[in-house]
């Protein structure tokens, strides 16, 4: 499935819709509707090609709104074959895909800020690690600021999904998208 770049109408499935309208900058912001799980994996897809190493991209939206669904899109699209599955038991998964060293978080079970130090999880930051990170309101003083979020709302059928940048990095990648 071909998703419209932004400003184009929906696909005849209506599948996607997207309005690339920028609050003062073109870019700082785009919002898509996805009809369904291919909607979201060929979403994806195009996130998959502006990834840099030391990109972070915080995830918000209820339990099963696509958060992980989007980042297994990711994956399976820089090549990635293996399972991918929800870190929220394990609080990150690793990744390794085109070249990429990716991280996935699920911050919904952190307790406590000793947790994250213990676990050693400060230095996966290092500039070259790709991160996606779910729930990052869990950890605000522990994590570096998003260069994209996104945020998934539920509604009666599909999602609506909102990416904003919050770095001129975040704005090259939704420049784009």
């Amino acid at each position: 499935m071909v998703i419209p770049q932004a400003g184009e109408e929906a696909n005849e499935k209506g599948n996607l819709q997207s309005s690339g309208e920028g609050t003062n900058d073109r870019c700082a912001s785009l919002s898509f509707f996805l009809a369904d799980e291919n909607a979201t994996i060929a979403l994806a897809q195009r996130l998959a090609v502006q990834l840099k190493a030391g990109m972070v991209i915080y995830l918000h939206g209820d339990l099963g709104a696509g958060k992980t669904t989007l980042v297994r899109g990711v994956l399976n699209a820089l090549g990635y074959a293996g399972r991918v599955k929800s870190p929220t038991y394990t609080l990150v998964e690793p990744y390794h895909a085109s070249e990429l060293d990716l991280r996935h978080f699920d911050l919904y079970r952190l307790h406590n800020e000793e947790e994250w130090e213990a676990a050693g999880f400060r230095e996966e930051f290092d500039g070259h690690n790709i991160f996606f990170i779910e729930w990052p309101e869990k950890a605000p003083s522990l994590i570096p600021q998003a260069d994209v979020e996104i945020s998934f709302e539920i509604m009666a059928r599909g999602r609506n999904v909102e990416f904003h940048a919050n770095t001129e990095m975040g704005k090259q990648c939704l420049e784009q998208l």
